[in-house]
């Protein structure tokens, strides 16, 4: 097109030029002028070279014009792709495909986990995958470089959604809820460092559970934690902990450790990365990269390696440089009354108050927990590096470690009203895609192949020319609720067909043959047991799921 175009500004220039050449230049009046032919013609000779280079250089103008558009074109990738183009196929990075068996294992994982939520009320919302970027900035601290930024659309600045917790309090801002038990499971995207062997994408689901009102103390929050036992519990993936920690309590801890209050989250996102790396690589960043005293460091690294349980925090409320910070105390009180909502609720030995936990994200206001896979059951897969230490190699797996966390943040939503009102909250989040690759780790390990289908019964016919007796006998399993399939073959072999039954695990087959047929009966078999037995054409429905409930 574009070479069209130019093609028709050289034209145009040209014609301009023959116009001008060609142009009477006033001979007539000039002869009666008295003015001699010969000089005019001598005259008119001079300026045609004149004209003819003033002809070029327009051309050579348009010309390259016409390239550098081309040139603009080619860059931005043409009208369409070259035909001999070759693709690398492949997902984007920190994205995977699921197909069948790893859908279904999902599927029973969201299924396990929707119902605890369903049992402790939860209302099913959904939000955009996408929010204004005003929504999400300043809501992650350090984290907020990882927010997907979109391009401008039409007119709105907007980012791919961090978490759901962000848009739920967004979504209570907007619509002036002040109380809800809500669940929301949804994929969220981060510009992170993937690590597939440890379930962790750029693109994953998170499940979340949140009660939104203004309630007595540590209420709500326990029944949280409770929440996150049950559905660890139900996908028996193995032994874990919940360990738990409080906001207030983490700031006095500061304060009582000189720590600056302007550097409070900065040194909080650095404890928070205690559970992957040493201690001595967190006090180096804190002192090196942080600016932190590094007395101040020591006196915080004397904190950060206590654990333990309501003992611990008996220890804690006698200790002199906490005692005199109010936020520490009240964070103390809180703990304490948070473990023992947690012992009447049977959950004494799953969960651990830590003070290493940190979880750094700037909204959280007050208790935090976080659910972790302990000894085996958080390696996924076989070894996947070999390291020497003290002269003896060590195998490091590949572990995932927290598969739950969450916490209470209280100001939130008044970010986000007009008028600052607060919608106290207090929430968790199970981190399902650690979850399945523990589980698809096992899976692959025991060689157990999971059903892909629902189908209850496959309609086969014995020998030719029974297609369209099929397709009645499908339809009124289908009518009577029945799961069903057949081949889409008019006659296909009947050995294929039973093997496709046995390949799938469909556990019933419904043979159609013409001596059956002609007395009104079908063979029902059995699978597993390759049992045939003739039944009545009008009670089949029945008999399949009579056959289904005993099975």
């Amino acid at each position: 097109m574009l070479r069209s175009i130019g093609r028709q500004w050289r034209c145009s220039a040209a014609f301009q030029c023959a116009t001008f050449q060609t142009a009477p230049s006033g001979g007539g009046r000039a002869s009666s002028a008295g003015v001699p032919a010969l000089e005019q013609q001598k005259q008119h000779q001079k300026q045609q070279p004149e004209q003819q280079q003033q002809e070029q250089e327009q051309l050579h103008q348009i010309d390259e014009e016409v390239a550098r558009l081309l040139a603009l074109k080619a860059k931005l990738g043409g009208d369409a792709p070259p035909t001999n183009q070759k693709f690398t196929l492949k997902t984007p990075k920190g994205t995977r495909d699921y197909g069948p068996q790893q859908m279904m294992l999902r599927q029973g994982v969201l299924d396990k986990i929707v119902q605890v939520f369903k049992r402790h009320g939860g209302e099913a919302i959904d939000t955009p995958v996408f929010e204004l970027k005003e929504v999400l900035t300043g809501k992650y601290g350090e984290d907020s470089k990882l927010i997907y930024d979109l391009k401008d659309q039409g007119g709105e600045i907007l980012s791919m959604r961090y978490d759901l917790t962000v848009p739920l309090a967004r979504y209570l801002a907007m619509n002036k809820i002040s109380s809800i038990k809500r669940y929301h499971i949804a994929k969220v995207y981060r510009r992170d460092n993937p690590a597939m062997t440890k379930g962790r994408y750029r693109e994953f689901y998170q499940c979340d559970f949140d009660i939104a009102g203004t309630y007595d103390p540590m209420l709500a929050d326990a029944e949280c934690v409770k929440i996150v036992v049950e559905i660890l519990d139900t996908l028996d993936i193995g032994d874990f902990v919940i360990k738990l920690n409080h906001r207030q309590l983490l700031d006095g801890m500061f304060q009582a450790c000189g720590v600056p209050a302007d550097s409070f989250r900065t040194i909080c996102s650095a404890v928070d990365k205690l559970d992957k790396s040493p201690w001595a690589d967190v006090r180096k960043e804190m002192v090196e990269e942080k600016g932190l005293d590094e007395a101040a460091a020591d006196r915080i690294g004397e904190y950060v390696r206590l654990s333990g349980g309501s003992e611990l925090v008996e220890q804690l409320l006698s200790d002199a440089q906490l005692k005199a910070v109010p936020n520490a105390v009240k964070g103390l009180e809180g703990m304490q009354l948070l473990l023992k909502y947690c012992s009447l609720f049977g959950l004494d030995k799953r969960v651990r108050f830590d003070l290493s936990l940190a979880r750094g994200l700037d909204y959280y206001t007050g208790v935090i927990y976080e659910g972790v896979l302990q000894g085996e059951s958080a390696a996924v897969g076989s070894p996947v590096k070999t390291s020497q230490q003290n002269g003896e190699q060590a195998s490091e797996q590949a572990t995932v470690g927290s598969v739950a966390g969450g916490g209470r943040y209280d100001n939130l939503v008044g970010m986000f009203d007009p008028r600052g009102k607060a919608v106290p909250c207090v929430g968790v989040s199970i981190g399902v895609e650690r979850i399945f690759s523990v589980l698809e780790a096992r899976a692959a390990a025991s060689g157990l192949k999971l059903r892909t289908s629902d189908v209850e019964a496959y309609v086969a016919s014995a020998h030719k020319g029974l297609h369209e007796q099929r397709l009645k006998v499908l339809n009124q399993l289908w009518d009577a609720g029945i799961k069903a399939e057949h081949s889409y073959k008019l006659n296909p072999k009947l050995l294929v067909q039973l093997q496709h039954c046995e390949e799938h695990q469909i556990p019933l087959v419904v043979v159609l043959g013409d001596a059956e047929l002609a007395q009104g009966l079908v063979k029902l078999r059995e699978v597993t047991t390759r049992q045939e037995t003739n039944v009545k054409l009008e009670e089949l429905p029945a008999e399949i799921r009579r056959r289904l409930q005993t099975a």
